[in-house]
């Protein structure tokens, strides 16, 4: 078998379970730990010294995932032309 053939294959098979892999943890699971607290809901202050709530989470450690943000999306889309 020729390497480019299957290299193709693998990508072919690969590709879509990875992708319904994802489907299906947006659906299960629509929020993930916020990258830039870690999920713990606080970042230490630039100088050092206290504490102050994530600005990406709004302190509850969690956010929306990319997969699930791009599906409402295209709900509220296809809601909103539908009525």
């Amino acid at each position: 078998m020729d390497p480019r053939v299957l290299l193709a294959s693998a990508l072919l098979i690969t590709l879509p379970l990875v992708t319904l892999g994802y489907i299906t943890a947006c659906y299960v699971k629509p929020f993930a730990r916020c990258w830039w607290c870690n999920g713990k809901r606080r970042k230490p202050n630039r100088i050092g010294r206290g504490w102050h709530d994530c600005r990406l989470c709004n302190g509850t450690g969690l956010r929306l995932r990319i997969g699930r943000h791009i599906w409402n999306h295209a709900r509220r889309l296809y809601r909103d032309g539908n009525r």
